[in-house]
């Protein structure tokens, strides 16, 4: 993931009990004086020990001069869209335009049908979330009656307003794949929680979301990411933000210059909590961020002017599959050998009618610079990814040949161990299971270090790459999928030999035309870039 550049925010998550009232309006107003941006507040209103809400941050909103507020996040099967949007509109107008609205599909359904509301499925709820929001921005729009025909919501000439008096932000929060997809489809922001979405989960959820943008015509970076954090500043030192300031500023600077993270709301209901959040931890990480991203701002990599080509395009700038995102600005050929390795081909052939994502849409790195040069360091660290590509491409043809002496019965002497040579077809499917499992894990293994370490680098020294490192993640996701149906479908093989092989090997079709073709597209985007920056990004 990247650096999406947004400005750091940081406030504090409040619960709101409805015995401590007088206590949480004065730690609202210590959060504004101490300069924190944000106090937000659960919603549960089936909650009876719970002050309500929208109640509650009105108060708040009373009670300071510049802090924002914010629902964490609205229930929407007990809010309706329509008085959300009223009610969302009236507190930014009577704060000066300090809201924002966070909304979830709400959960806790025997909860909420014990108050009247309605019981969703997981698929429902989605699906009521997109009619939700089109039903809100619809009467935060100027215009005549509105009218929206919805399965669960509906307008029938509503006449739009009252308006807010500055861009009210719909924050989602979202946890699994559908509504993360939403999130990069329609959402301003993406509110998680660390406890279910953990530091080293935000990766692969951030990529999920910045397709989907992509593929709906927004920039990844229109979604602001705000992160709901907990914590001790008297932990062991160990995990996350657990220990003293400094440590939990070097954690959030990272997942700000990582994950794109750029608001921070933190679990407190606690003065002392406050003031160290406010005092030692917010200050640093805008100055370590601040750090990083001038640093980047001078790297040389920013003054090369971008070359835009169409996917496919070669060194003389026909379309064709075997030099994708090469521009004639200098010819294939003689980037290659001024690299010294080449990018592998893909060969457009697909063993499975089915597709995972559609190539033509790829974004592409820029244009190398003409006059650069290339030592046999740089060079080195091109070559190193094609060696890893060129292992993960052999691995994956031993697995496909073990499939196929399984399916006939037998194991080759050269591809397993000899005390297996003449184990039964049952113990057979536990070894080739045994070998994808390794090779699901090794391809796990570089995607992921791909994804924490290698891509947000170069993105921070170049950060024209960010499409391209961005469309990587996501096609790394994918591919994780595809390595899951491989393991599915490995386990229905050994309960179900006749069955499952057709499944097994349906399954590695699929997982060899996605994988051969991204580890391809990644090679003809990355080597100059690694070449160019490998050395500044690991330090020598």
């Amino acid at each position: 993931m990247a650096d999406y550049g947004h400005d750091l925010s940081f406030g504090i998550f409040v619960t709101p009990q409805a015995d401590a009232g007088p206590r949480i309006i004065e730690l609202a107003r210590r959060a504004d004086a101490a300069g924190l941006d944000w106090v937000s507040v659960q919603d549960h209103p089936y909650q009876p020990a719970f002050l309500d809400a929208w109640t509650l941050l009105t108060a708040i909103a009373t009670a300071t001069e510049r802090i924002g507020v914010f629902p964490n996040v609205a229930n929407l099967p007990l809010r309706p869209p329509a008085m959300l949007a009223r009610a969302a509109a009236s507190l930014d107008i009577l704060s000066g335009g300090r809201v924002e609205l966070g909304i979830g599909t709400g959960a806790f359904w025997d909860a909420i049908g014990a108050m009247g509301g309605p019981r969703r499925t997981a698929g429902e709820s989605v699906d009521a979330l997109r009619e939700a929001i089109a039903v809100i921005r619809a009467l935060w729009t100027p215009g005549r009656g509105a009218r929206l025909s919805g399965r669960f919501y509906e307008l029938n000439g509503a006449k739009p307003g009252p308006f807010p008096v500055h861009d009210v932000g719909i924050w989602v929060g979202a946890y699994k794949e559908r509504m993360l997809r939403l999130t990069g489809e329609l959402a301003d922001g993406w509110l998680p929680s660390s406890p279910y979405a953990p530091p080293e989960q935000l990766a692969g959820m951030n990529a999920i979301i910045d397709a989907a943008a992509v593929d709906a015509g927004r920039p990844p970076a229109g979604v602001r990411r705000i992160y709901n954090i907990g914590g001790s500043f008297d932990g062991p030192g160990s995990g996350f933000l657990q220990g003293p300031p400094k440590v939990w500023a070097e954690q959030l600077a990272g997942l700000a210059l990582d994950a794109g993270v750029s608001g921070f709301v933190l679990t407190a209901d606690d003065a002392l909590t406050v003031d160290r959040f406010a005092a030692e931890v917010a200050p640093s990480v805008r100055e370590l961020v601040a750090s990083e991203r001038a640093s980047a701002a001078r790297s040389p990599s920013d003054d090369r002017e971008r070359t835009v080509v169409s996917p496919g395009a070669t060194a003389t700038g026909v379309p064709g599959p075997t030099n994708p995102g090469v521009t004639a600005t200098v010819p294939a050929r003689e980037l290659w050998q001024r690299l010294g390795v080449a990018p592998t081909p893909d060969d457009g052939i697909r063993l499975s009618a089915e597709t995972v994502w559609d190539s033509s849409a790829r974004p592409l790195a820029p244009a190398p610079d003409p006059a650069a040069t290339y030592g046999e360091f740089d060079r080195s660290f091109a070559r190193d990814l094609v060696a890893v590509h060129d292992h993960l491409r052999a691995e994956l043809t031993q697995l496909r040949d073990m499939i196929s002496q399984v399916a006939a019965g037998s194991l080759d002497v050269a591809t397993a161990r000899t005390e297996i040579n003449k184990l039964t077809m049952r113990q057979n499917q536990w070894t080739v299971g045994a070998y994808c499992e390794s090779y699901c894990r090794l391809v796990g293994l570089h995607h992921t270090l791909e994804t924490t370490q290698l891509f947000p680098g170069l993105s921070r020294l170049d950060r024209r790459l960010a499409p391209v490192t961005a469309r990587l993640d996501a096609e790394h996701e994918i591919i994780a999928s595809l390595l899951s149906r491989v393991d599915v479908a490995l386990v229905a093989l050994v309960t179900d030999p006749v069955r499952g092989m057709p499944a097994v090997q349906s399954a590695v079709d699929l997982l060899t035309d996605a994988l051969l073709s991204h580890l391809s597209y990644e090679e003809h985007q990355l080597l100059e870039p690694l070449a160019r920056l490998g050395p500044a990004l690991y330090g020598r």
